[in-house]
């Protein structure tokens, strides 16, 4: 006889088989009885691991987040902190574009059965205590604030309230450009993201001859990313 799955271990899958379920059908595919389904288990388990839908999704939520904060990590920091803006920027809006159901209910964009994750102010202390996974997806955008705060290339500023204006800003583009407002292809980032992020840059106290050099240097920072996965880069 097989051993019966751990309770976290049934929780777990659960979260995972709700993410396949956005990533194929949608926030309407997300049911307890589709979920069940999908793990093999009676729908009771739903309400036993989570009491309900809507903890379910503030579950999904936090999985997002973490998932967001793995594809940051992976940019790393340079010494030139604004141009890891811009790497953080592009590496955002890859990981959103190829998980856009996750992100929307992450972002509290979406309502899987009209149930909304619970979101945090996260430029407060209150807030990021009360939401660890966002706060740790926000922090390298702050991280990298704070370095170009100390740089000088940004004003003295509270930094969870200048990456705050910055992440807004990219969250901006990043949902009008998914809704095709930008046309199709990279054509948006040139054309929109990198121009919006020089006038923030300098809104926040840089020159735009160094915010221009930044971007040069996360656009070649790219290129070297891309060619090492085996993609290809684009500008």
């Amino acid at each position: 006889m097989s051993p019966k799955p751990r309770a976290t271990d049934v929780k777990a899958r659960l979260v995972e088989a709700a993410i396949r379920l956005l990533d194929d059908g949608g926030p309407e595919t997300l049911q307890a009885r589709k979920l069940a389904a999908e793990v093999g288990v009676s729908t009771m388990a739903v309400y036993t691991h989570f009491g309900g839908m809507a903890a379910l999704v503030d579950e999904v939520a936090r999985a997002g987040f973490l998932r967001l904060s793995e594809w940051l990590a992976e940019v790393g920091e340079t010494d030139d902190p604004v141009a890891d803006i811009f790497s953080l920027a592009r590496t955002y809006r890859q990981a959103v574009a190829e998980q856009p159901q996750l992100f929307a209910v992450t972002f509290g964009q979406s309502a899987p059965g009209g149930k909304r994750a619970t979101l945090s102010d996260l430029t407060t202390e209150e807030g990021r205590e009360a939401a660890p996974e966002g706060l740790e997806a926000f922090e390298h955008i702050v991280r990298a604030t704070e370095r170009a705060i100390e740089a000088g290339r940004f004003r003295p500023a509270d930094k969870y309230q200048a990456a705050a204006q910055l992440w807004s800003a990219l969250h901006g583009f990043v949902t009008l450009e998914a809704s095709g407002h930008f046309g199709p292809g990279e054509q948006g980032i040139d054309h929109i993201l990198i121009p919006l992020g020089i006038t923030l840059a300098v809104g926040l106290g840089d020159t735009v001859d160094r915010a221009e050099r930044s971007t040069d240097a996360a656009k070649a920072a790219w290129r070297a990313r891309t060619r090492n996965a085996g993609q290809g880069g684009n500008d």
